[in-house]
């Protein structure tokens, strides 16, 4: 069957393609309309779709919207209920309602050819946990999977066990209780963006100390039944809301240290009720909740299960792959693991150089882009790196980078100000798998940068970069055989340095979505204090980029 997954109610709008089980293609509307997380999640633009990233997974594939067997939308209006029931402040969610209900009409009339009567509609949870169950690698049968997120159609929970092609729901909180939403609620008291920065609110939290924890879990707690307490927290009282141009105080990195403690205590108890159900050996992840990186390490350390895997992109980006992914397996389609988040736009080598030769920027192809990038790093460059396929997700996991030596402390305030970021912020390593163990403690393999791990003390001081002030890093680890250009690369710089790790951060500068084409890759190069571009097997070298005096051609060798 050729299927296409659609996200588009809440946030971070995308398209996912699977034919016959395969995912084909995986792409968030931001990466096309450059506006990060494709639009805010008000009522008001439930209607907007990823047609353009809709449009491009269906180009990948050589398919016209008719030639479509399903197209699943991750979000059942049937199942919602309307906000006084659910005890939820949202005056205009009958308009998002109304435009669920239209959504097929919508897409027909987005995508010419396709008829509405393919749409189905996919409950919202039942996506993301399909987009963890189905998409995992390794032996994912049975397995369970443990799916929180701010809110879906009237809960904002869901246990489920997979077995065989089946998904069987075991427990699910009904709103107002979110722990999603609670944690939005804080990020937006303590000044940061609601619905986008709850991961700054995760990097404030290692410089409080939990404090608060007593009085706050009056307000959010387990139940001891597989759901949990999550609503009405008054953040006031706790301490002031910050504005956003205001310094954070220490008050609020504690309130942030008490909110993450408390959020990763009812997580430890949930993942405890759902084995004690299920007595599997593998968690699958998913949902916003499931990109919080240090609450998914204790969940790994503490927890019941020998393994936890969480879906790359943990978010509603995720669902269009899991809504995809469950028609798939409903329609009999044996469906096979995502194998990589390497889902989204890719050039040729030959595209490539017809960008640059169009941008008249002066450029190199040297004898292997690894060892120019390893030789630029071990001088302490900064490296932009823009290579294959982009990621399909919020982490930049070697194919749309910010490449830097991590033996020099300086390069996390650098890179920080390259980007516009508050400082408070930690930049993450990748580092060859077969290198990790000895480096960082955590769960191993670790290739999307999900769990965070406490870095070897003899190892602190050598790569001062990449360590947070609690002693962690999130790092990725690189295999080889899946990346053999990121190994190579890395393997160049370990022979100069004598580090098996670089510094890897998102490839793109504050408020916008990460590069994904030629043109934001020079944008961002052109714009940045930026050393070097790699991009396919071609350099471009910041001096000579703004050499008057070059041809706009390739350069001597």
């Amino acid at each position: 069957m050729r299927i296409l997954g659609i996200n588009a109610l809440f946030h971070d709008p995308a398209a996912a393609l699977v034919v016959d089980g395969q995912v084909v293609a995986a792409a968030e509307e931001e990466r096309f309309s450059r506006r990060k997380h494709g639009k805010r999640p008000v009522p008001f633009s439930a209607w907007e779709l990823p047609e353009r990233a809709a449009a491009w997974c269906l180009a990948q594939a050589g398919l016209r919207p008719q030639d479509l067997d399903a197209v699943g939308y991750s979000y059942d209006p049937a199942l919602a209920r309307p906000v006084d029931e659910l005890g939820i402040a949202d005056p205009w969610d009958r308009l998002r309602q109304l435009y669920a209900r239209q959504a097929p009409q919508f897409l027909a009339e987005a995508l010419p050819g396709l008829e509405a009567g393919t749409v189905r509609f996919v409950p919202h949870h039942i996506a993301h946990a399909a987009s963890a169950a189905y998409a995992v690698d390794g032996e994912a049968d049975p397995s369970s999977v443990l799916v929180l997120d701010g809110r879906g159609e009237a809960t904002s929970h869901l246990a489920a066990r997979r077995v065989g092609a089946t998904l069987e729901p075991l427990a699910g909180q009904g709103l107002p209780h979110s722990l999603g939403l609670v944690y939005e609620e804080l990020t937006e008291h303590l000044g940061f963006l609601r619905s986008s920065d709850e991961y700054k609110v995760m990097a404030l939290a290692s410089h409080g100390r939990p404090r608060m924890l007593a009085e706050l879990r009056r307000y959010v707690h387990a139940t001891g039944d597989g759901g949990f307490h999550g609503s009405g927290v008054p953040w006031a009282q706790f301490t002031g809301a910050r504005r956003p141009d205001e310094a954070w105080s220490q008050d609020h990195a504690d309130l942030a240290s008490s909110a993450q403690t408390v959020l990763e205590e009812v997580l430890l108890d949930l993942v405890s009720w759902l084995h004690g159900r299920t007595h599997d050996r593998l968690l699958t992840m998913a949902g916003g909740v499931a990109l919080n990186c240090v609450a998914n390490s204790r969940i790994a350390r503490e927890g019941p299960f020998d393994r936890v895997w969480v879906q790359p992109a943990a978010g509603d980006a995720g669902t269009a792959l899991g809504a995809a992914l469950r028609l798939a397996a409903d329609g009999g389609d044996p469906v096979a693991p995502m194998g990589g988040a390497d889902l989204g736009r890719g050039w040729s080598d030959a595209e490539l150089e017809a960008w640059l030769k169009t941008a008249g920027v002066p450029h190199e192809r040297p004898a292997d882009v690894a060892e120019a990038v390893a030789e630029a790093l071990a001088d302490n460059a900064i490296v932009a790196w823009f290579q294959g396929r982009a990621e399909y997700g919020p982490r930049a996991l070697g194919h749309r980078s910010l490449l830097a030596h991590p033996g020099h402390s300086g390069n996390l305030e650098r890179l920080n100000d390259v980007k516009g970021r508050e400082h408070f912020r930690p930049v993450a390593p990748m580092v060859l798998a077969e290198r990790a163990g000895a480096i960082f403690d955590g769960p191993l393999p670790s290739p999307y940068m999900l769990f965070v791990h406490d870095v070897a003390p003899r190892w602190r001081e050598r790569i001062p970069a990449v360590v947070h002030v609690d002693g962690t890093a999130r790092i990725q680890t690189v295999d080889a055989a899946a990346e053999p250009l990121v190994a190579r690369m890395l393997q160049a710089f370990e022979r100069r340095t004598g580090l098996p790790v670089v510094v890897n951060t998102s490839l793109n500068t504050a408020g916008r979505p990460m590069v994904d084409d030629p043109r934001d890759a020079l944008e961002c190069f052109g714009s940045s204090p930026v050393d070097l571009l790699a991009i396919g097997s071609f350099v471009v070298r910041r001096g000579r980029m703004f050499d008057h005096h070059g041809t706009g051609g390739e350069a001597q060798r």
